[in-house]
């Protein structure tokens, strides 16, 4: 994958954006953690489609964070990445808070989002499901939250750990299992860069998410006219599946495709499943 700033509306904002692949243009919203370094999943797409992935200001070197500060912004913001890269009316995919986004994007306007895929979406809320707050999960707790396999996530979410090590703080179970792990990792520039490019995330990601990341999508997913895909895994411990039902009731023509074996990170635990999902969206 390449990756380039772009500018938005004269220099709104800066934006960066990856771009990779071949065929039919494909537009991906990730979730508040941003992308992996050399991220998979967008390589797994960028095999099947012409795919730009943007990143919110706050996210690596993208500006304009200030600018940003209702839904509506960020909503209108994404079109204007649109506008920038010359796209009219792309596949658009969004992943957890991309997800959210996406959805906003088809219901603003919709008459220019045709084909629309949604991998488990934030922006609903259910008193009986409520969302774990990410923005108080420690670094440790963040594996078993987001992944059904924890060692997978460890090891995504640290950059890379022995692999004995990942089974036995997987076998061990809990969040001190996984803590006492994380406390045996030496790298602690790791951490460091962690915890700040974590904090600039969740400084842009909380004006969506924080405290609940209900913005009023409920009363506006009617105006819909996408031909719909919602993807969920079955395992997922941040955004319960009892919120695919609800998204399939406010979207009652939306197909819905339940993934075995996978949490939140669904498209990273299970990319063919959630590529097959998109390819026949």
């Amino acid at each position: 994958m390449e990756s380039r700033l772009v500018e938005t509306a004269g220099g709104r904002t800066k934006v960066r954006v990856y771009e990779g692949g071949g065929g039919p243009p494909l537009v991906f919203l990730p979730g508040a953690g941003g992308l992996f370094p050399g991220d998979a999943f967008l390589a797994a797409l960028a095999e099947r489609f012409r795919v730009a992935a943007p990143l919110l200001p706050g996210y690596e070197d993208s500006e304009g964070a200030d600018e940003l500060r209702t839904m509506l912004d960020v909503t209108l913001w994404a079109f204007d990445v649109l506008d920038a890269l010359g796209l009219s009316k792309p596949i658009l995919v969004g992943h957890s808070m991309g997800g959210m986004i996406a959805a906003e994007m088809a219901a603003v306007a919709p008459r220019e989002v045709e084909k629309l895929v949604l991998i488990a979406p934030a922006g609903l809320w259910l008193d009986a499901h409520p969302i774990p707050d990410l923005f108080a999960a420690m670094p440790f707790e963040l594996p078993q939250l987001l992944f059904h396999d924890v060692a997978l996530g460890v090891k995504l979410l640290t950059g890379g750990l022995p692999l004995q090590e990942m089974k036995h703080a997987a076998e061990e179970g809990g969040p001190f299992g996984l803590g006492a792990l994380l406390s045996r990792f030496e790298d602690t520039g790791f951490l460091q860069r962690f915890l700040i490019d974590n904090a600039r995330r969740l400084g842009m990601a909380g004006k969506l998410l924080f405290p609940i990341p209900d913005r009023g999508l409920a009363e506006r997913l009617y105006r819909v006219r996408a031909q719909t895909t919602i993807v969920w895994g079955d395992s997922d411990r941040l955004i319960a599946p009892a919120y695919a039902d609800a998204f399939q009731r406010l979207l009652p023509q939306a197909r819905l495709v339940r993934v075995p074996g996978a949490g939140h990170m669904v498209p990273y635990e299970k990319a063919a499943a959630v590529l097959d999902a998109i390819a026949t969206a």
